[in-house]
């Protein structure tokens, strides 16, 4: 019962993390429910699409962790050992708060898919898309909620995963092996032809490769700052970025391999065009954005110490925000010729 009361407890802002959280579930609970309703009414064809709802759900899933970690509710605290609400407890709230907010996203796609359907009367709107949704074809509730319970389960394991206490790791650890599954990817999507499992497998194998490669990229930004004599400003925001590499490099990395299959969609693109193509991409990108952002002020969070003291040193207010924005500045002009250069070797993997 504590637990319960710790993941739905929080203050206005760490709820809303979570109603964002629940909102990229119910995204992601409508796109599979209008596959899985095409394809009761229309079975050929249906399965490429049903795959490919796999990356937005894997991102909201990623969304999902990001948000779970900066709730104060999953933090070890001295008080709550107490009461028996140790480390271990602490890994069943964090799973639960991340379940519970994708349950609540999942069933309320299922409710609105329903809902417009015309399957529950005596709303505003009922069946104003009873046509687009198959209305007039039987709809497998029981497959329905089997789909809509992977987001919660998936969610709720990957967090467990996620807030166990592991070893520190320098951010150029993961380098070679992000290269390695980076061209490994590449090699997938050139040589197993234009089949959706191919580049579904190639698109997992370059994304996880950026996301290991992701630290050392924030890294090098960081690095990149403090070039050539930097000032306190520079010094400041390149230390600063070097220290969060490790948090939020693989968002990075994971919001890079989103933005540069994007890019290389709108040429003729690795991803299938439907109907759900176009929300399934959007959905992909804000939930990638949203667990960097996250995971930024996941970073600002532990910075907090160092704030104060920097503050009682007698370091300006100016200088901090200077440098805070500086770092902000320096992620998106040196990833945005990185998207670039993955978006074309993605193009040139799939001719050929």
């Amino acid at each position: 019962m504590l637990s319960l009361r710790l993941a739905r407890g929080g203050r206005p802002l760490v709820q809303l993390r979570r109603l964002l959280v629940a909102a990229a579930a119910a995204g992601t609970g409508l796109l599979l429910l209008d596959v899985l309703a095409t394809a009761a009414a229309r079975p050929q064809g249906q399965l490429p699409r049903l795959l490919w709802c796999a990356v937005p759900l894997a991102l909201t899933v990623q969304f999902a962790v990001a948000v779970t970690r900066t709730d104060p509710a999953v933090r070890p605290r001295e008080d709550l050992d107490a009461v028996g609400l140790g480390p271990v407890r602490l890994i069943r709230v964090a799973a639960l708060s991340a379940a519970i907010a994708c349950a609540l996203g999942s069933a309320l796609a299922l409710a609105l898919f329903l809902h417009l359907r015309g399957d529950l009367a005596g709303l505003p709107f009922d069946g104003a898309a009873a046509d687009a949704l198959r209305a007039g074809h039987p709809f497998p509730v029981a497959a329905a909620l089997t789909l809509l319970a992977l987001a919660p389960l998936a969610a709720a394991a990957a967090t467990a995963l996620s807030v166990r206490t592991r070893p520190a790791r320098t951010p150029h650890e993961g380098l070679p092996w992000g290269v390695a599954a980076f061209a490994c990817g590449l090699a997938v999507l050139a040589y197993a032809g234009g089949g959706t499992a191919g580049r579904l497998s190639g698109w997992a194998l370059t994304t996880v490769g950026l996301a290991l490669a992701g630290p050392a990229l924030a890294h090098g930004c960081g690095a990149l700052l403090q070039f050539v004599r930097p000032g306190a400003v520079r010094l400041l925001a390149g230390r600063g970025l070097q220290e969060e590499a490790g948090r939020i490099g693989r968002p990075l990395g994971v919001l890079v391999a989103v933005a540069a299959w994007a890019v290389a969609a709108a040429d003729g693109g690795p991803v299938p065009v439907g109907p759900t193509a176009g929300g399934a991409a959007a959905l992909a990108v804000l939930c990638a954005v949203g667990a960097l952002l996250t995971a930024a002020v996941e970073s600002r969070q532990t910075r907090a110490a160092t704030r104060e003291t920097l503050l009682d040193l007698g370091t300006p207010a100016a200088v901090l925000r200077s440098a805070a924005l500086l770092r902000a500045a320096v992620l998106p002009a040196v990833c945005g010729p990185v998207v670039w250069g993955v978006a074309e070797l993605t193009r040139r993997a799939l001719a050929g």
